[in-house]
C-alpha cells in the first residue's frame, strides 16, 4: 500500500482513531457523541485505556467479564467511512509490511443513537432496531460494487433514482432484538437539515422529502426514521466483512411534532439495554 493510503501517526496508531492494534475488542459500541462514551464508561470495569482525537473518543474496558470498547464517531456518514475503515485496518492491516493479511478478522459493531420517527405509530421515547437500512445519499455508490454480490444487499428506485438498502447482520439482529423493541427500515441522510427536508432560510432544492421516503416500501416495511449513520455502518460492514447492527432511541416524531421530555432518560435505558445484551 502507498503510504498515503493507511495512514499511521509518528507512535504507529491509526490516523484519525489514534489506536493501535490490540488496543480494539471484536465488540465495539459506536455512539455519536463523544460525551456519551462517559455515560457508558461508567458501567465499564478495569478500563484498560480512554483516547480521543478530535471527535473521536475510544474506551476499552470489561462489562460482566467481556471486554467491550465504545467508540464514538461524530455525526454523519462521512465520518462513519473514517471509522470502518480504520478499525477494519487495525484488524485486517500489517502495519509493519503495509499491506492486508491474508487472513480476516471480523469485528461486532453495535451503534446507539438517535432517530426521529416519520410513522405516526413510532412514538417518542421508544426504541427501534433497525432490520433494514437505505443509503438515501448514495454515499456508498463512491465503492465499486458492479462485481460485489450479497444477500444483504438490495436496490430499491424512487423518482427514476435506485438506492442501496442493506440488511442487519442476522446473528447480531437476533442477539439484540426484544418485544419492547420497534422494528424498522431506516433512512440514512448524510445531514439533519436539508438532507432531512428541515426547512431553514434556506430554500430547499431536493427531489427526497419526507413524504417521498413515507413511500419507499421494502419487504414488509415501509421507512420508520431517519437518522445520519445506519446504513453507512451495515454497507461497510457487509463489504468488509463484518457484523452490525443499530438501536436507536427514537426523541423526535415528524409526522406528529413532538420532541422527547426526557432524552437523557430513553439513551440512558436504551445503553444498559445494549450493555445488558452484548
Amino acid at each position: 500500500m502507498k503510504s498515503s493510503e493507511i495512514i499511521t501517526n509518528n507512535d504507529g496508531s491509526i490516523y484519525h482513531l489514534c489506536l493501535k492494534p490490540n488496543q480494539v475488542s471484536k465488540d465495539i459500541i459506536l455512539v455519536g457523541d463523544p460525551f456519551r462514551v462517559d455515560i457508558i464508561s461508567k458501567y465499564l470495569e478495569d478500563v484498560e485505556f480512554s483516547i480521543q482525537n478530535r471527535e473521536f473518543k475510544s474506551v476499552t474496558g470489561y462489562f460482566n467479564k467481556k471486554r467491550v470498547s465504545v467508540i464514538s464517531t461524530g455525526i454523519g456518514g462521512s465520518n462513519i467511512d473514517i471509522v470502518i475503515n480504520e478499525l477494519d485496518a487495525l484488524f485486517n492491516y500489517d502495519f509493519s509490511n503495509k499491506c492486508f493479511k491474508n487472513t480476516h478478522e471480523s469485528i461486532n459493531f453495535i451503534r446507539i443513537g438517535t432517530s426521529g420517527s416519520i410513522s405516526k405509530d413510532i412514538p417518542i421515547d421508544s426504541w427501534l432496531i433497525s432490520e433494514y437500512a437505505i443509503d438515501i445519499n448514495s454515499q456508498l455508490s463512491f465503492y465499486d460494487l458492479n462485481n460485489y454480490t450479497s444477500e444483504s444487499i438490495e436496490v430499491i428506485s424512487l423518482n427514476n433514482k435506485s438506492f442501496y438498502c442493506f440488511k442487519a447482520s442476522t446473528s447480531l439482529f437476533k442477539k439484540f432484538y426484544s418485544s419492547n423493541l420497534y422494528k424498522g427500515l431506516t433512512a440514512t441522510c448524510n445531514g439533519f437539515y436539508a438532507f432531512q427536508g428541515r426547512e431553514t432560510r434556506i430554500p430547499l432544492e431536493s427531489t427526497i422529502d419526507i413524504n417521498d421516503m413515507k413511500s419507499i416500501e421494502l419487504k414488509k416495511y415501509k421507512v420508520t426514521n431517519l437518522e445520519m449513520e445506519t446504513a453507512i455502518i451495515y454497507g461497510l460492514s457487509d463489504f468488509l466483512g463484518h457484523n452490525s447492527i443499530s438501536l436507536n432511541a427514537i426523541l423526535a416524531n415528524r409526522i406528529n411534532d413532538m420532541y422527547s421530555e426526557n432524552p437523557s432518560e430513553i439513551i440512558e435505558s436504551l445503553i444498559l439495554f445494549v450493555l445488558n445484551k452484548i
